[in-house]
């Protein structure tokens, strides 16, 4: 009499994030006099900026706290003079793009349109994308403004991006809100970019009596004196705990 043992059975596990990102890289690209050092300072220090070195690129760092979720921003303030040139050193490195134009300068919002092609050309099929938000600056000079907001609302919509109009010079609050935007879409893209993995585990039964004989496997272990002991150390926590810093670029003039 032979014994039958086995059973069909489905298992499915789900993953699940243990943490949201600890930290964000946002790029912030646009034409020369757009306003993108303005809007990168008022954001880190709620101040406005007048004059400063256009040739001068750098990347700050602000510890901020996002829906009561405290995240390490890293903002890279770009200083390209022709267009998207060189540009493998931010595509890679950022979490988010701000693709900024002057409302006052047509100049500037054509620039755009090839940031945005630079930008959906890369990220196309990676996981997660990296989310794109176009920026209208320089609404305070509304009198003066070559660009419609209609304008700027259907090129967002033809690359699929997130549109808002600001002033560096009037509002915080308009100007964190979008850093702070930024940050939650980077945190949707995460989440969907983790897909449920599905594991079905089905075992046809399996008789005593026709069972191939079991073979004994044996592993050396490696005695103490070879044992290796690695440790790994996590350069995410280490940031987090890195005090935040900011430095000013040289020549900035603060009102």
């Amino acid at each position: 009499m032979s014994l039958m043992f086995g059973k069909a059975r489905t298992c499915n596990i789900v993953t699940v994030p243990e943490h949201e990102p600890l930290e964000c890289n946002i790029v912030i690209l646009g034409a020369m006099g757009s306003g993108k050092s303005a809007l990168t300072v008022k954001f880190l220090t709620k101040r406005f900026i007048s004059e400063y070195d256009p040739n001068l690129e750098d990347t700050y760092s602000s510890e901020e706290v996002v829906d009561q979720q405290p995240v390490l921003v890293k903002v890279m303030d770009t200083a390209d003079q022709d267009g998207p040139v060189n540009c493998e050193r931010y595509l890679s490195w950022a979490n988010a793009f701000i693709i900024v134009y002057s409302i006052d300068n047509r100049n500037s919002f054509e620039a755009c349109q090839q940031y945005l092609e630079t930008v959906t050309l890369y990220s196309k099929g990676l996981q997660p994308e990296a989310p794109v938000i176009l920026l209208g600056n320089k609404v305070d000079m509304e009198r003066y403004r070559q660009v419609s907001k209609a304008d700027g609302a259907a090129l967002a919509l033809r690359f699929g991006c997130l549109f808002f109009e600001v002033s560096a010079c009037l509002d915080f609050l308009s100007v964190q809100h979008i850093f702070h935007q930024a940050i939650r879409e980077v945190r949707r893209e995460t989440q969907r970019s983790i897909r449920p993995l599905f594991i079905s585990e089905d075992k046809s039964a399996i008789s005593l009596s026709s069972a191939p004989p079991l073979t004994a496997c044996y592993k050396e272990l490696p005695t103490p004196a070879t044992a290796k002991l690695v440790t790994v150390k996590s350069s995410r926590a280490q940031s987090k705990r890195r005090a935040p810093t900011l430095t000013l670029l040289k020549g900035f003039k603060i009102f």
